[in-house]
């Protein structure tokens, strides 16, 4: 992933400008087999259809913003709903 360490301090999220950090490969596999099953969702109730590389989580850890060909998509509504995963 070519988010780095050196600028992962100045990402914040979009919705709430907390910090992020990244998500745990643990985590993202979880977020892939919910987007496989069909159940995740992004803030908008909008079935996410494309796997994700990895992801960045907000400090509530209620939101991953998905990474996916090293482009991280930093937009409130297109988050994935985390919650139930955890």
């Amino acid at each position: 992933m070519m988010i780095t360490p050196d600028i992962l301090p100045i990402l914040r999220c979009p919705f709430g400008g907390d910090s992020l950090v990244l998500a745990e490969p643990e985590l993202v596999e979880r977020v892939n087999g919910a987007i496989s099953a069909g159940t995740a969702r992004d803030q908008l109730g909008t079935r996410v259809e494309t796997p994700i590389d990895a992801g960045m989580v907000n400090s509530a850890k209620d939101r991953l913003y998905p990474v996916r060909e090293n482009i991280a998509t930093l937009i409130a509504d297109n988050a994935i709903q985390i919650k139930e995963l955890l």
